[in-house]
């Protein structure tokens, strides 16, 4: 049995037993850039002030805009995944999903505008319609990251906020055999089984033939448990004539997920010679995850509120609803996610030429099942007060948990009620390039090269419904008094509401059907489902020189771009709808449209070295990002629908942007940097995007949508027979929107200022602007994050806190679910402690706390009103372990 059908979770305790854990393997590499040395390099780091000595190294002498992380701050800063260890590079957020790091933006721009490499190759995302989810990927993977703000010409175009390269460990960079081994045990304060979690890795690097093939094989597993509880504002009405705005549709929801992970990371490298080398890469990411969904969504009409009191700023805070329905939703979810590449690069030097090949291939698959039993019942009365976000007051007539809410006849009572949607993405590439060393006054190399690339996207969508057969005998329905369960201690009992509630049981619904002897036949849904094809011919030329400017050193490169986009999108035509399933259109044929364009992109970027410490940097480029399909942003058109409990359906509807332009950007970097000892730096970076065709998503309600006369009734888009369709249509902003900022780093060592040695810090403050604009917004855009790292270690002992913080930004429905009517997420402080110990030079523990400070994450609906609008739990997480490197 899963342990998700534990149907009771208690108070959880303190932290009781970890099991030991080999941490993270220290594998950097000093530098990003491929080897044109003869000779081994040694680059594994022994110290955090080591790794950030490493990563200020690679920032100096880079010539892009850059900023990095090496392999000891991801494994030994108290981190779960990559997305919340890179956050405390300037410029960079992140958000949560379901309280994890997940996803990354930079510089304001959300995670769709970001591109995500692999050896400066595609890592094709499993979900493709989330932007690419760090989650997954295990820290263990990386032996460096490197987001680039400012790009070259010979790197892929993509990113319009900058690239996230994941390098992995090349084994000939070590000059010995490797074995590490690594275990860890996880808790966290709200998980649902009130299990310890493992993780366990191991690496094996090892040298053969005289040092000239190298061996990287790495191998991880982990558990997680976890849980997240949201109270949260879904619907508003908005009177038309005043702009006064009620709350309409309150919602509980509880998760609780359990999710395995797995790794694979194997790499062969070949170098016979000075002259040749041969690297073949294989990646495997896989994430199984598991979540037992509860809500409670209480539906308000109109009719059915009395407001109390006067609107106050806007906002009426208190009101009464009477005789209002509510739905009791019980859903599992199954979704697998797994991410593949394979990478084969080839390096030729002859004379003053250096040839490179890359052959490559990524793959993502993402399968979403999910299964849903739904009931809805009467609630005399409540009374609903939000006016103190901190304490929001539901006060429920009924008592939530008590059986005899829920008779035998109901407004609804369904199972199954469910969709299965297959998501597939892959990428092959092949490149070919070509580097003349000069000799010309000023340059020093010049780069050519071509590339292709082949993106295939495809989304199909199932569903399973109990309307497909007809309504079942409600005395062959399970019983709430024999079957259900109880859901307890809701949002940590916090608020003034009902925190448990009596819930379905899914088992003894699906032992209901059998008992019935029928089956619910699974249908194809067309109109949900369609496929994108691109083929993208890039080619491109860049200089790089070197020269003296007043008598000091003056390097960089200066080139462009030019990339030529073949987009096809097919859908399916549909006609009917299905006999048997309103939510199901038929297909009666297919179609496909074409849509191509071409940019060049030229790009610069100098370095000016003022003196042994201090250097300017400039950097200016043209950068784009193409469409990316969302769940909004789709390019394709698409429609579902579902019976809702007030006796109509919601049709959701895609009106599909089958001609949306690619987003451009121009852009420029100015950047004062000083490191005036190892380790210690201060850095300061102004940067300003002025964006053009940026998408613009908006709720519309045409006259009518395939025949069937539409109006507003309220703030619903309805028909005549009382069907609500929720139609979206996105389209390109004719306007330019300006992003500007400055970003701040300083690394700084107090052993000459403290008595003590060892102490230092590390910090970062961002500083985003952001023209006012009414159409397109930048979403998931903090205006100020800032991160500061304290620190203390010797050779035996270390310790670490961390304060970051993000300030508010806002989101829209293809960000967040609970996104659907205004949504802005209050700005956060968390806090992560890390403990080391060194006990020789194999054996290490470690002990690290995630939100330390229990920190939950709150939202308001817009600035105006500062209505309540969201109360995340998410708790805090803990882990313990040993390791240890042979």
């Amino acid at each position: 049995m899963s342990r998700l059908n534990q149907y009771t979770v208690g108070k959880k305790t303190i932290l009781a037993s970890l099991m030991a854990t080999l941490l993270v393997p220290a594998l950097t590499q000093a530098q990003q850039a491929k080897a044109t040395e003869d000779e081994d390099i040694e680059v594994i780091q022994v110290s955090f002030r080591g790794s950030l000595a490493a990563a200020a190294d690679i920032k100096r002498q880079d010539t892009k805009v850059t900023d990095a992380i090496t392999t000891e701050d991801i494994g030994k800063f108290p981190s779960e995944n990559i997305a919340e260890a890179i956050q405390r590079i300037p410029g960079v957020q992140i958000s949560n999903v379901n309280g994890r790091g997940s996803t990354i933006s930079v510089r304001g721009l959300g995670s769709q505008y970001a591109r995500t490499t692999l050896n400066g190759q595609s890592m094709a995302s499993a979900d493709f319609t989330s932007g690419f989810r760090f989650d997954i990927i295990q820290t263990e993977l990386a032996s460096t990251i490197e987001v680039i703000k400012s790009p070259s010409a010979n790197m892929d175009a993509g990113g319009l906020s900058g690239t996230i390269n994941i390098d992995t460990a090349s084994p000939l960079s070590f000059s010995d055999r490797k074995v590490l081994v690594s275990a860890k045990g996880q808790y966290s304060e709200f998980s649902p089984t009130e299990d310890v979690t493992p993780k366990a890795n191991a690496t094996y690097i090892d040298q053969f033939a005289d040092g000239t093939v190298g061996v990287l094989l790495n191998l991880g597993y982990q558990e997680l448990d976890d849980r997240v509880d949201n109270f949260w504002m879904d619907r508003w009405f908005v009177d038309s004539a005043t702009g006064d705005v009620t709350p309409r549709r309150p919602r509980y929801r509880r998760i609780d997920r359990e999710t395995d992970r797995e790794l694979f990371n194997g790499t062969v490298q070949w170098r016979p010679s000075s002259a040749f080398e041969a690297k073949l890469t294989a990646v495997y990411a896989g994430d199984d995850t598991r979540q037992d969904l509860n809500q409670q969504v209480f539906l308000f009409n109109a009719n059915q509120i009395t407001r109390l009191g006067a609107a106050e700023n806007g906002l009426y805070n208190q009101i009464q609803i009477n005789n209002f329905t509510t739905e009791n939703n019980r859903q599992l979810e199954e979704k697998d996610a797994t991410s593949d590449a394979y990478t084969l690069e080839m390096d030729y030097d002859w004379e003053d030429w250096t040839f490179s090949s890359v052959l490559h291939y990524t793959s993502g698959d993402a399968t979403h099942n999910e299964e849903a039993a739904i009931l809805a019942t009467v609630i005399s009365q409540a009374t609903l007060d939000i006016s103190n976000p901190s304490n929001v007051l539901f006060d429920i007539a009924d008592n939530l948990a008590d059986p005899a809410l829920y008779p035998a006849v109901m407004p609804r009572n369904e199972y199954p009620n469910g969709a299965t949607r297959l998501m597939e993405s892959d990428e092959t590439a092949a490149q070919f390039d070509a580097t003349r060393g000069l000799d010309w006054g000023w340059f020093t190399r010049l780069t050519t090269g071509v590339k292709y690339r082949k993106e295939t996207l495809a989304r199909e969508v199932f569903r399973t419904d109990r309307a497909t057969i007809g309504d079942a005998d409600p005395a062959d329905l399970p019983s709430m008094a024999a079957t259900g369960y109880l859901v307890t201690d809701f949002l940590d009992n916090k608020m003034g509401i009902q925190h448990s509630w009596i819930a379905p049981n899914i088992q003894a619904y699906r032992d209901a059907l059998a008992a019935e002897g029928v089956t619910v036949p699974t249908l194809f849904a067309a109109q949900s489902s369609y496929s994108m094809d691109r083929e993208i011919m890039a080619a491109y030329l860049m200089a790089d020189f070197e020269t003296e400017l007043a008598g000091m050193p003056l390097r960089g490169n200066f080139g462009g771009r030019y990339e030529q986009t073949d987009r096809d999108v097919n859908t399916y035509l549909t006609g009917d709808t299905h006999p048997d399933n309103e939510e199901i259109k038929l297909a009666i044929g297919e179609l496909t449209q074409s849509y191509d364009y071409s940019n060049f992109l030229p790009s610069a970027n100098l370095v000016l070295e003022l003196n042994d410490e201090m250097q300017l940097r400039l950097a200016a480029a043209k950068v784009l990002v193409r469409p990316i399909l969302t769940s909004n942003t789709q390019l394709a058109p698409s429609e579902t629908s579902a019976s809702n409990s007030v006796g109509s359906r919601t049709y959701t509807v895609n009106l599909g942007q089958p001609e949306l332009k690619a987003l451009t950007a121009n852009q420029l970097d100015f950047g004062w940097e000083w490191y005036y000892s190892e380790g210690d730096s201060l850095t300061v970076n102004l940067f300003q995007k002025d964006i053009k065709n940026g998408t613009v998503s908006e709720l519309v309600c045409p006259d009518s949508y395939n025949g069937t006369a539409l109006s507003m009734s309220g703030s619903e888009c309805v028909d005549s027979t009382g069907n609500i369709y929720d139609i979206t249509a996105i389209y390109n902003d004719s306007s330019e929107l300006t992003v500007k900022g400055y970003e701040v780093g300083w690394n700084q060592s107090l052993s000459a200022w403290l008595p003590v040695p060892g102490f230092g810090l590390s910090s970062n403050y961002t500083r985003i602007l952001v023209d006012e604009s009414e159409g397109f917004t930048l979403t998931n855009s903090s205006e100020q994050t800032w991160n500061i790292t304290a620190y203390w270690e010797n050779d035996s002992f270390s310790a670490r806190v961390a304060l970051n913080h993000r300030s508010p930004y806002v989101q829209e429905s293809s960000d967040a679910f609970f996104a659907r009517e205004g949504r802005t997420v209050a700005g956060r402080n968390q806090v992560d402690l890390l403990l080391g110990w060194n006990i020789d030079e194999q054996w290490a523990v470690n002990f690290g706390a995630l939100n330390l400070n229990g920190k939950d994450e709150e939202a308001y609906r817009e600035e105006l009103t500062r209505a309540w609008q969201t109360t995340s739990v998410i708790g805090r997480s803990y882990y313990l372990g040993v390791s240890f490197n042979l």
